[in-house]
């Protein structure tokens, strides 16, 4: 895959393989891989069979390896596995920023693998959003720096998403993409209530066992925000008919459904221009998303 971002680290297995050596070397003899990935904030590596490596690419994503390792412990219980923080990194003369180890979670990335039945994805991702809804967000961060503003009111996205239309007219029915990106703004916004948010939900986030959805990993987005940017899901990775399934397991009033329609809209929107040459994965979804909100 080809440098997505100008202040991009390389980084690659035997750099892993040395940080581990010094600083956990416990783990120095296990092997380590590369596991392949389209994500854009952080590059993982299987350590072993039972540990993963995290690290983040840039600096503008180091600040959800804390993050992480403070809440996730707390995220609890959740219907579906979510990451296991087993050790903190520290920065060195080689990586400059903390970075995570985790307990390896098994199952295929939703992107590729094979759903047995969507209507009943659709329902335990429901589940799970329900279920984070519930916790206690005491004292959890605000969207910002930290979560690239995920949960933050849509009209904090327009000058940004209005930019990114303007970039694609040539993919794009620009009229079309702008009244459908209005009416989303034009939605009454959330109420302040202070609910956990995910951040990023979408197919490469979600894991795949025996044809289920098993678990949800990379909480780099998790904050205390807009509950609306969580229902991004119903566009980029489900159908129709599921994405009107899971509507009603999650239990999303009209307000909540056209501002999660937003979130989708603008996600594509910001990311189809950004990732154009580098990341061919995340710009077919884009274009998918952005063709999905506009069917309705």
């Amino acid at each position: 895959m080809a440098r997505m971002h100008a202040d991009e680290l390389d980084l690659d297995e035997a750099l892993v393989r040395r940080l581990v050596a010094v600083q956990f070397p416990q783990w120095a003899e296990l092997a380590i891989e590369r596991v392949p990935s389209a994500g854009t904030d952080n590059a993982m590596f299987r350590i072993g069979h039972e540990l993963a490596a995290r690290l983040p690419r840039r600096q503008a994503s180091m600040e959800q390896v804390e993050k992480e390792h403070r809440w996730l412990p707390r995220l609890s219980p959740l219907p579906l596995e979510i990451p296991v923080p087993v050790a903190l990194g520290e920065p060195s003369a080689e990586y400059p920023w903390r970075w995570s180890i985790y307990r390896w979670l098994e199952g295929e990335n939703a992107a590729v693998a094979r759903i047995a039945d969507e209507r009943a994805a659709a329902v335990a991702i429901a589940g799970f959003i329900r279920a984070l809804r519930a916790l206690d967000p005491s004292g959890g961060p605000p969207p910002g720096r930290h979560n690239f503003g995920r949960g933050v009111p849509l009209l904090q996205r327009d000058a940004w998403v209005r930019t990114s239309i303007g970039s694609l007219a040539d993919e794009l029915d620009e009229p079309e993409v702008s009244a459908a990106w209005q009416e989303a703004i034009d939605a009454p916004e959330w109420d302040d209530r202070q609910t956990w948010i995910h951040g990023d939900l979408q197919a490469g986030n979600l894991l795949v066992r025996g044809g289920r959805i098993s678990g949800v990993i990379d909480f780099g987005g998790l904050a205390v925000g807009d509950p609306a940017c969580d229902l991004m899901l119903a566009w980029n990775f489900f159908a129709s008919g599921a994405r009107l399934a899971f509507r009603e397991a999650v239990g999303a009033d009209d307000a909540s459904w056209a501002r999660g329609r937003g979130w989708a809209l603008s996600m594509a929107l910001i990311a189809l221009p950004y990732y154009m040459k580098t990341n061919p994965a995340i710009v077919d979804s884009s274009r998918r998303t952005i063709a999905a909100v506009l069917a309705g």
